[in-house]
């Protein structure tokens, strides 16, 4: 059956601070859309401000550049779309089955404080439809509250980016906040892989969250299962 997916991506390019370039984190958004384009699902790209998603040069070096990425990279085409992305504002009243947020440390400057953002979400989440996040992503989740003002991932099993990852990625100085830490401020029941920077998908209802970048794949896979049930 044909599924509506849209996949939500950052505008931000560096860090506040300037010594860093950020952006799309390549993967978190390749596996899913490589997925459902084999499904024949229609898929819709959109970002905050619409326009260009730049990708984290650190999302492009070799250890993490998976083939499917590279692919997707080296595609005109797949490119011209990332550069061309639909404002939240453009698609905010559009029906979808789900809505993916993808990560990339750049998103925890343009999404968590979106209040269009935050209205798709919460009309999704009350539509009883998917709502799922990557990695920094999941930032996007942090303010968003139900028709009865509670936050909608409170209470939820959820993962994120974990404090420790960030360590491991030298980005502790450079974040805005420590996501790890806001999430279990919301009364999440926050779950961790246990090795570090591996896989691990959390599913809670119509709410799918990925930890880090190396669960695009299973984040992916999760995502298509559960749609076609």
């Amino acid at each position: 059956m044909m599924k509506n997916i849209l996949l939500i991506v950052t505008n931000v390019d560096q860090y506040a601070s300037g010594n860093f370039k950020t952006g799309l984190w390549l993967s978190e958004l390749t596996h899913i859309y490589h997925m459902a384009k084999e499904k024949g699902w229609q898929i819709s790209i959109s970002s905050p401000k619409g326009g260009n998603t730049p990708i984290d040069p650190e999302s492009l070096k070799p250890l993490v550049l998976d083939n499917l990425s590279k692919g997707y990279y080296e595609n005109p085409e797949f490119m011209n779309e990332l550069a061309h992305t639909k404002s939240l504002d453009e698609i905010k009243n559009n029906s979808f089955d789900c809505i993916y947020l993808a990560g990339g440390h750049a998103t925890m400057y343009d999404f968590p404080d979106n209040t269009t953002l935050q209205e798709i979400l919460r009309d999704q989440y009350e539509s009883n439809k998917m709502v799922a996040a990557i990695c920094h992503g999941v930032g996007g989740l942090l303010n968003v509250r139900l028709s009865n003002g509670e936050y909608m991932i409170k209470g939820k099993n959820i993962t994120g980016f974990d404090w420790f990852e960030e360590t491991l990625a030298r980005r502790k100085n450079e974040v805005p906040f420590n996501l790890e830490a806001a999430l279990k401020e919301r009364n999440v029941h926050y779950k961790k892989a246990f090795i570090p920077m591996t896989s691990n998908v959390v599913v809670d209802g119509n709410l799918i969250t990925g930890q880090n970048p190396f669960s695009s794949k299973e984040m992916a896979k999760t995502i298509i299962h559960e749609l076609e049930e």
